[in-house]
């Protein structure tokens, strides 16, 4: 099974985040343009050819993150949105993030240039 096919899994804080061999197993299963940035959460700058399709992206990843209740960070500018992930609640990454990210990638296929 994808890691888009999983569904996000509520934190509701007290939880270790994954350890840092799992992310980075993780992270290899997503796909290219995603890293750890450094405060430790997911991150990938998509590309866009305007501000629309940009915009369009978000409220879409924004439908997402509101069905599977799990809400990245989206920075929308023209001709690009960056995503960052993590778990509020424990200040880092559970598994549960890699499934979002995989899932806004799913989101951007249509749009690839």
């Amino acid at each position: 099974m994808s890691l888009a096919e999983h569904s996000c899994i509520p934190c509701r804080g007290g939880v270790p985040p994954v350890t840092a061999d799992r992310a980075q197993a993780l992270l290899k299963e997503l796909g290219p343009g995603w890293s750890l940035n450094q405060a430790g959460h997911l991150e990938r700058l998509y590309p866009f050819k305007d501000f629309a399709q940009a915009l369009a992206y978000v409220n879409k990843v924004g439908a997402v993150a509101e069905a599977e209740g799990h809400h990245p960070d989206l920075f929308l500018a023209w001709g690009k949105c960056k995503v960052e992930i993590w778990t509020h609640k424990i200040n880092g990454l559970t598994e549960s993030d890699f499934y979002l990210a995989a899932k806004a990638d799913r989101e951007f296929e249509p749009f690839k240039l």
